[in-house]
């Protein structure tokens, strides 16, 4: 399988409800490394890699987030395979 690794920052009503967790939840679930984080200028920024299947699938989950978000735009750039030993939440 081909390895992956994108860079997304999302804007919206992404912090203070859920959205790291969440991310964090579904990037387990499809076997992906990387972090969430809370960016001081409200966005939410996420890194994940793992294999290019799953990638695009937490790359099209993002799109949406959880119930408790509103998605308002997402920025997404591919950058060199980084992998790393889990996904973390900051």
């Amino acid at each position: 399988m081909t390895q992956k690794t994108a860079k997304a920052w999302v804007s919206g009503r992404v912090q203070g409800v859920g959205f790291r967790y969440f991310t964090a939840h579904q990037a387990q679930k499809w076997g992906l490394t990387g972090y969430a984080k809370n960016l001081n200028d409200g966005r939410v920024e996420v890194l994940a890699s793992g294999d290019e299947y799953s990638v695009e699938l937490l790359l099209d989950w993002l799109k949406t987030g959880p119930p408790t978000s509103t998605v308002t735009e997402i920025a997404v750039e591919y950058v060199d395979h980084e992998p790393m030993t889990r996904f973390s939440m900051y």
